[in-house]
């Protein structure tokens, strides 16, 4: 009898990379009109960049359904295995509250738990519960373990662009105008489980600057515990710039900062361009 882990594909783990890790992950659906794509299944960040750059209309995610859930937890069951299961923010979707609704056919064998993250904050909740399997604990004990550390859980990013916010209508198209005149960068943060703008930057440098200064604020990395980088979008100098401007967080602990590529899920909201940085406050 074991322990599996299930995570969702807003964490921007891949299929195949989910496969290396030990790990199942769920994709979300991803609609461009009437074309529907499994996000980091038959969809890859790359592949989906593209196909938003080309898009005239914003596209659609829909969150996994209890009935998607309920079929994986049957399978996974079967051999009286265990399942941690981590969701994006229930805040951000109802995948959360589908998958808690699903587990409770499973008496206690099906364990759900809100991230109160994304994208690469639910990410290292996932390589942190991998960690504790690892390292033979119980289901109720990593459970226990995760509820406490996921709120030490910081992720912050710098936008490239106001235009997906404004076509998603979070934003005036005259507020987006005036940002974009300005080189206006907004700088967001997940907090208790949702988005929420800490600062705006006039230009790239100034909005770096800003994200650093924000991660010191916040205690500064422990890089006991896992961390990492996101960019969105095709091209990856922007993330880069970023890491080299802000050496002093890395210096003396790592000699790669670990750097993921934003998929479909979160990036139909940010778009292209945006450079963020996650990690468990010390």
């Amino acid at each position: 009898m074991a322990i599996k882990l299930i995570i969702d594909s807003a964490a921007d783990i891949h299929k195949t990379e989910a496969e290396k890790m030990g790990l199942i992950m769920l994709p979300m659906v991803i609609s461009f009109g009437d074309e529907e794509y499994f996000d980091g299944v038959n969809l890859t960040p790359a592949e989906f960049y593209e196909k938003l750059i080309e898009s005239d209309v914003l596209p659609k995610t829909s969150q996994i359904s209890p009935y998607r859930f309920e079929e994986e937890f049957n399978r996974l069951t079967k051999n009286g295995d265990e399942l941690i299961v981590i969701t994006i923010s229930s805040k951000l979707s109802g995948t959360f509250e589908a998958a808690r609704s699903a587990a409770e056919k499973f008496a206690g064998k099906v364990h759900v738990i809100d991230s109160l993250n994304a994208a690469v904050g639910e990410r290292l909740l996932g390589e942190y519960a991998l960690r504790l399997i690892g390292q033979g604990m119980n289901a109720a004990q990593i459970v226990s373990e995760l509820e406490a550390k996921k709120k030490k859980i910081r992720l912050m990013a710098v936008l490239g662009t106001l235009e997906y916010l404004k076509k998603g209508g979070r934003i005036s198209k005259a507020v987006a105008f005036a940002g974009e005149m300005l080189s206006l960068k907004p700088v967001i943060a997940v907090v208790d489980g949702e988005v929420k703008l800490v600062g705006k930057a006039l230009g790239s440098k100034k909005g770096n600057n800003l994200l650093t200064r924000l991660v010191q604020e916040a205690g500064g990395i422990d890089f006991s515990m896992p961390y990492g980088t996101i960019w969105s979008g095709l091209d990856k100098s922007m993330l880069d710039k970023y890491i080299a401007d802000s050496a002093p967080l890395w210096a003396n602990h790592t000699s790669q900062v670990p750097a993921y590529m934003l998929g479909g899920t979160i990036g139909t909201h940010v778009g292209p361009g945006a450079v963020g940085v996650a990690f468990f406050e010390k």
